[in-house]
């Protein structure tokens, strides 16, 4: 029979070392503290359980934690345990003082990095507007309708029930020509694109066409996969498509593009299926937050021209939360194989979230949902435009028929003074130089990239407020 202290308490992993079994429990309790590997506030085990868990005597851990609750180290409180002490540690000779340096202020116990006050950074959406209720509600209904087997381990494409329903969503929404075979659950766009480097990488392709201004993550997942990306020329129409040689694929977003925000135009778009048709080279198409338009018609996805060379990749990271990592990919029926097995089964999504999604869509809750956000990141949007007509006229807003952020034009040589100067107000907020390719033509064009979605609604007057200061 089990003894009650092998079921009770928490685990501790420690290695006493020392010449004394007290000493080096001490000496290694002490480490874990300052080292920050238990944290201010952590309940520690009872002397019992740690006695037992270690083999030693419970008075020598009585004892061991005794001396560290007179060094400051931990506390301990009838009724509430022994703790890590929440305030600042000592400081003495061999511990921090001269024989052993101080940790940083990244790393100090009870210290954490100072987080700005407003977040303006592009690419997540409001987090406090998530569907909490609905997204329940959905997942009651498809835990209790899932049959067992839907628990296993299952098609490595994911779950039939949510590549039918984004099949019918897709094509009714975005225009993509698919069919729940062609469909491929992944973790985000970044695992999508992850596996579609593998295969490209196999298939021979050595060299990706990118946007000259994008997320450098993309370019450095694509260079982990050995491929080297090639940006195009970018002017004031926008990425230019006409010369795609030397490479086997070329990664856009063509119905908003990230950051500029502008939408690929026909002429190029048709220049781009017209390569990869001539040549067999594959698009990759990322419909970066392309359900999200306020002042012109919903641009068609570009995989509606060529589903046989065309790969569209969506996700619920905008219209619901990246926390989700719930993405997907609609395929060209030769790019089935090869990408389901780059996938495989070690790399897969949870079956749970997958069918709840499935069922949030089919029940019209998912687009009820990104109805509501469009009208919030609309009135947000016009908010930001007349804050800028009123407090700063000389600063042009551009990108802004669509998507959740904004390019503020700002006078030439200017935005590296902007950006600093919002870092020491708490403003978070990015220049464009940041998305600039570092192999892309430098571009005479100084502006700011405003993520308008990410504040919580409450904070959305004073983040406004806050960027308008910091302007010039």
């Amino acid at each position: 029979m089990a003894k009650p202290w092998a079921i009770q308490g928490v685990d501790l992993h420690l290695q006493p070392t020392g010449p004394g079994v007290r000493r080096g429990l001490t000496d290694a309790l002490r480490e874990a503290v300052r080292t920050g590997r238990l944290a201010p506030g952590t309940r520690l085990p009872s002397s019992r359980t740690l006695a037992a868990d270690l083999g030693i005597a419970r008075n020598t851990v009585a004892d061991a934690y005794a001396d560290l609750v007179a060094e400051g180290w931990l506390t301990a409180r009838q009724g509430s345990g022994t703790r890590v002490a929440t305030g600042t540690p000592p400081t003495a000779f061999g511990q921090w003082g001269s024989a052993v340096a101080p940790p940083s202020d990244a790393t100090r116990p009870g210290r954490e990095r100072r987080r700005p006050v407003h977040d303006l950074v592009p690419g997540t959406p409001d987090l406090a507007s998530f569907p909490r209720a609905q997204w329940l509600r959905a997942a009651r209904r498809a835990l209790t309708a899932a049959p067992n087997h839907a628990l296993g381990y299952g098609d490595p494409r994911g779950r039939p029930e949510l590549r039918t329903a984004l099949a019918g969503y897709l094509a009714r929404v975005r225009g993509v020509r698919t069919d729940p075979e062609r469909l491929l659950v992944c973790s985000g766009f970044s695992h999508g694109l992850k596996i579609l480097g593998a295969v490209l990488r196999a298939r021979g392709v050595r060299t990706v066409a990118v946007e000259s201004y994008g997320l450098d993550v993309h370019w450095r997942l694509l260079a982990r996969e050995g491929l080297r990306t090639r940006p195009l020329p970018f002017d004031e129409l926008g990425t230019v498509t006409e010369d795609l040689s030397g490479t086997g694929a070329v990664l856009l977003t063509p119905s908003h593009q990230f950051p500029m925000g502008v939408a690929l135009r026909p002429d190029r778009r048709a220049a781009v299926v017209n390569w990869a048709r001539r040549t067999g080279g594959l698009v990759l198409e990322d419909d970066y937050d392309g359900e999200f338009r306020y002042d012109r018609q919903p641009v068609g996805a570009l995989q509606a021209l060529d589903p046989d060379h065309v790969v569209h990749l969506g996700t619920a990271s905008k219209s619901l939360a990246p926390g989700l990592r719930l993405g997907w990919m609609a395929l060209p029926p030769s790019l089935v194989r090869e990408a389901t097995a780059a996938k495989g089964h070690t790399d897969t999504c949870g079956v749970l979230d997958q069918l709840t999604l499935a069922e949030f869509i089919a029940s019209g809750a998912y687009d009820r949902q990104v109805r509501s956000a469009r009208l919030r990141y609309r009135r947000r949007r016009d908010a930001l435009v007349e804050a800028l007509n009123t407090r700063a006229p000389g600063v042009r807003p551009t990108g802004i028929a669509a998507g959740l952020h904004a390019v503020l034009r700002l006078p030439p040589g200017t935005e590296p003074t902007v950006v600093q100067a919002a870092a020491w107000q708490g403003l978070a907020v990015h220049g464009l130089t940041r998305y600039r390719h570092d192999q892309a033509a430098a571009a005479d064009l100084d502006a700011l990239v405003v993520g308008y979605a990410t504040p919580p609604d409450h904070a959305w007057t004073a983040a406004l407020d806050a960027l308008c200061r910091v302007l010039p």
